[in-house]
């Protein structure tokens, strides 16, 4: 099972802000892209680190994630030594450590990715998000379609061959006729996965303050799951299996960080606004990097936010978010590790088994191909 975790694994995550220009879309905390920054940014990062260092001993590190922002801007000699320092710390390493670097396609070069996979990068995410030069316009984007499609291809080049791409629909002004079009493109690129995502408008953005506006625009429900099984039917022929609701991998290459997080995998962020899941809790850092660097340097703590998750809404809300993988979860023994489940949340998985959303396999249990449809209403009646 991919989604089985061992006692001792964790994760990291690792907020890099920094952007040429936030996207209109885009609700995460971002920064400018300046160089002074950037070493506050790694000054900080690295107090952050020896300050976490009691919670990880003797735990096994599994994966590592640079989101962001745009990450890729960083520089590879920063995100080598935070990597350097990670490997010389009092801690195990699984044998086949995920290390990923999120990057845009308008900034990928042959060497700056050379350097990057000689700093220990073994996965890249590049935010490719379409094909279609109008549309990526419409986002904001700073790329065109053949900025995105040569970006795979230069990063396969630099010798990194687990490439991962974002690509979105449900778009303002998207077709079923642009959509076909990205896809069939799609299967031209050397992927190992593909996260799948239909455009949500989130408050704080611009595109929010034109929602209405965006409303008339966009493809309507029945377009928009013609363009949801289009995809599936493109992705299978390529060899990306699904995975989950909106991940697609070849054999061997799902993502192991992400995994994590539908699995409860504990996960440390590091970062301004990086969240953290540990021991029950969940807990954020401030979303300003001068705060975020004061607290540090005087030895004070980042977190702006915490809250220790009640069992039984933790139990629910874990069981909704494991749902999401295909393969779904050993119920048996789902319950030995977290605690029996309540009755009422007994009766309505069974419910959703006569409607035909989940089905029962001994002790698995997972969404059909239905339930997949309709995994944020289940979850919804559910928690």
């Amino acid at each position: 099972m991919i989604g089985k975790n061992s006692p001792d694994e964790f994760s990291l995550y690792f907020h890099i802000p920094f952007c040429t220009r936030k996207c209109d879309y885009c609700h995460f905390y971002v920064l400018p892209d300046k160089e002074d920054l950037h070493d506050k940014l790694l000054e900080s990062l690295l107090w952050e680190w020896e300050k976490n260092l009691p919670l990880i001993q003797g735990k096994n590190l599994v994966s590592i994630y640079f989101g962001g922002g745009t990450p890729s801007l960083f520089g590879p000699h920063r995100i080598e030594k935070l990597l350097r320092t990670i490997k010389q710390s009092p801690i195990s390493f699984s044998s086949d450590l995920e290390i990923t670097l999120e990057a845009n396609p308008e900034k990928i070069n042959l060497s700056l990715m050379q350097n990057y996979a000689t700093a220990g990068i073994n996965r890249v995410s590049i935010g490719i998000q379409s094909l279609d030069t109008e549309l990526l316009k419409v986002l904001g984007r700073l790329h065109d379609g053949e900025m995105a499609k040569q970006s795979v291809f230069t990063v396969l080049e630099a010798g990194i061959s687990n490439i991962t791409i974002d690509l979105m629909y449900e778009l303002p002004h998207q077709t079923l006729a642009h959509w076909q079009d990205t896809l069939n493109q799609v299967q031209t690129l050397p992927i190992t996965h593909l996260s799948l995502y239909n455009l949500t408008i989130e408050p704080h953005t611009l595109f929010f303050k034109k929602r209405k506006t965006l409303a008339l625009l966009v493809p309507n429900a029945s377009t928009s799951l013609e363009m949801y099984k289009l995809a599936l039917q493109t992705f299978e022929k390529q060899g990306l299996e699904q995975y989950e609701i909106s991940a697609f991998a070849k054999p061997g290459y799902h993502s192991r960080h992400n995994v994590g997080y539908w699995t409860g995998r504990p996960f440390l962020g590091l970062g301004p606004s990086a969240f953290s899941f540990w021991e029950g809790q969940r807990f954020q850092n401030v979303s300003n990097l001068s705060k975020y660097h004061a607290a540090l340097k005087n030895g004070n703590s980042p977190i702006d936010f915490c809250e220790k998750l009640d069992p039984i809404a933790h139990r629910k809300e874990l069981l909704v978010i494991h749902l999401r993988l295909t393969e779904g979860l050993n119920l048996r023994e789902f319950e030995k590790r977290e605690g029996l489940l309540e009755k009422e949340t007994l009766n309505c998985l069974n419910l959703f088994q006569e409607k035909g959303l989940l089905q029962k396999t001994g002790d698995f249990l997972k969404l059909t191909a239905a339930g997949i449809l309709y995994h944020d209403a289940i979850a919804a009646e559910l928690i």
